[in-house]
């Protein structure tokens, strides 16, 4: 393995927490040096990187997680995923025009799942009350921030979208422009909205005065969202879905997410000795990137909300299938086109959308949390007073009445964000890396850099990455951190290679923590952001 020159990993016997924005991942830390647990400041964390990065996440969007609980060594996940309204339906769409499911717009909100998601996390296994956790966001909110330099400019980029949303403009475009690195922005609605939550829990969002801005909107724009269907929020407890992978086990959360994807193109790679070939080598690469072909195709035929049909897990993630599936991968050649072909009315997705986050406690636990507003500030909708976008999850929906991801009443979609977990003996890692459909082929990378090449968690972050955000042909992007001379080797396979400079938002961005039986933990944030895993300070004050 070639020596990654990056950040060095944190090690400490206490608490960490990892995120893209440092006074967010402080946020969490404060919580556990004033006795929380790692779900306590995952959820500070999270409710503060909704101010922070507005245009990945937020209270309009979803959220996803992976809880280790050290005491039991149990492993719960948890579904935050909101449904479309029980108005939305093929035939509205289409009898006002609509050929494929739109991308922007009220049709394309369902309910945030987000702000449930904290309740349950919180009732289920955390330690504090809303009241606390929420703190340290609604001080951020009333008082000011500085911008931080990435999320500055992702903000700048999507200037034009928010102006044309006059809600938005007004919430998110002070003097007019998005703020600058190191200008200070507050949003003092966002803090009413986060007080309302903190005092009456999940009512105070799915009922009150925020609900009734989420419907005024909704009713202004054409919207079907009932206060109905923001009562019926709800949220699941699954069990999450693995497979192994050279003696380690990896997690992801079942459909409606993508991340059985990660798992299949783990399944597709371990025939081939990547490890023997070496990192960053054209031949790892090359399967690789064959692998996650195989693996997309696959789930995009079969995954949608199994509450409206069984998805076939146990035969994706069988192991026969996988060697029968890798018989296809063609060591001298590229393939342009992969079976089951890609459905209508989906469109590609990577980049700036979404949060991650890790968090781990003095006591072990781990959680790995995913959420988002999907593209760029969502729809960009924002309801009056509330100082938050609605996302525009709905957006992967199809038309397409035959697929498993067809839109109807009160349906998940397929998710994009996924969190991922992954064990051997007595070392656990909780780690994400978000960014679309980017999120299962950096997933997979994630693994296979520690596990085929030996990196730590830091490292693994680090490494140089491809992403293909299409469904077929041979395009893929690689990081100018592969060398040169391996992208040559991968275009004479057939592969059509665009190069991209290193820290940008093209790859994703990732957390991770990692605990290894020994009494000490480790975090890690990769320099693609602005982010940091910080280390929880002991109690001093007997000293």
């Amino acid at each position: 393995m070639s020596v990654i020159v990056g950040r060095s990993r944190i090690a400490t016997r206490y608490g960490i927490v990892a995120a893209s924005q440092p006074l967010a991942a402080r946020a969490g830390v404060q919580i556990l040096e004033r006795g929380g647990n790692a779900i306590d400041a995952a959820i500070a964390t999270n409710a503060v990187m909704g101010l922070v990065e507005p245009q990945s996440n937020g209270i309009g969007g979803d959220l996803f997680a992976i809880v280790y609980e050290a005491k039991t060594g149990a492993l719960h996940g948890l579904n935050a995923c909101g449904r479309a309204p029980a108005g939305l339906t093929p035939a509205l769409l289409k009898s006002s025009g609509a050929s494929a499911m739109p991308q922007t717009g009220i049709h394309t909100v369902t309910v945030p799942g987000a702000v449930a998601g904290w309740e349950a996390l919180r009732s289920t296994l955390g330690s504090l009350p809303l009241s606390d956790l929420l703190a340290p966001a609604i001080f951020y909110a009333d008082e000011g921030f500085p911008v931080s330099d990435v999320i500055a400019a992702h903000w700048a980029a999507l200037g034009e979208k928010l102006a044309a949303e006059p809600g938005a403009a007004k919430t998110y475009l002070p003097h007019g422009r998005a703020p600058r690195g190191g200008e200070l922005f507050r949003n003092a609605d966002l803090a009413q909205s986060l007080r309302r939550i903190a005092q009456h829990g999940a009512a105070g969002f799915y009922g009150g005065p925020t609900a009734d801005a989420i419907l005024a909107i909704s009713r202004e724009k054409g919207g079907t969202m009932t206060a109905a269907d923001l009562r019926e929020a709800d949220v699941e407890w699954v069990d999450p879905i693995s497979t192994t992978y050279r003696g380690w086990t990896v997690y992801e959360l079942p459909p409606n997410t993508q991340g059985i994807a990660a798992l299949m193109m783990l399944n597709l790679m371990e025939p081939f000795p990547l490890g023997d070939y070496g990192f960053h080598s054209a031949r790892a690469l090359h399967v690789m990137i064959e692998a996650k072909k195989l693996a997309y195709a696959d789930m995009l035929r079969y995954v949608g909300d199994t509450r409206f049909g069984d998805a076939p897990v146990a035969s994706l993630l069988d192991k026969a299938h996988a060697q029968r599936r890798a018989a296809a991968v063609d060591a001298a050649a590229a393939a342009r086109d992969v079976q089951p072909s890609v459905f209508d009315g989906l469109t590609t997705s990577s980049g700036q959308d979404t949060i991650y986050l890790s968090a781990i406690d003095r006591d072990g636990n781990i959680v790995s949390l995913i959420q988002s507003i999907y593209e760029g500030f969502g729809s960009a909708i924002v309801p009056p007073g509330t100082g938050f976008a609605l996302h525009n999850r709905g957006a992967l929906f199809t038309l397409d009445e035959t697929h498993p991801n067809a839109l109807a009443p009160r349906k998940r979609p397929l998710h994009t964000i996924i969190p991922g977990f992954m064990q051997r003996g007595e070392t656990r890692i909780g780690f994400g890396i978000m960014g679309g459909f980017n999120q299962a082929q950096a997933h997979a990378q994630f693994v296979a850099n520690i596990v085929d090449f030996g990196m730590d968690i830091q490292q693994a972050l680090e490494a140089g990455r491809f992403t293909k955000g299409t469904f077929d042909g041979v395009d893929v992007n690689v990081e100018a951190l592969v060398p040169a001379a391996v992208c040559a080797e991968l275009t004479a396979l057939g592969h059509d290679v665009t190069i991209v400079p290193p820290r940008t938002g093209t790859f994703g961005h990732g957390q991770a923590v990692m605990s290894d039986g020994s009494g000490v933990h480790y975090g890690a944030s990769e320099p693609r952001h602005d982010g940091a895993a910080i280390p929880q300070a002991p109690d001093i004050s007997d000293f």
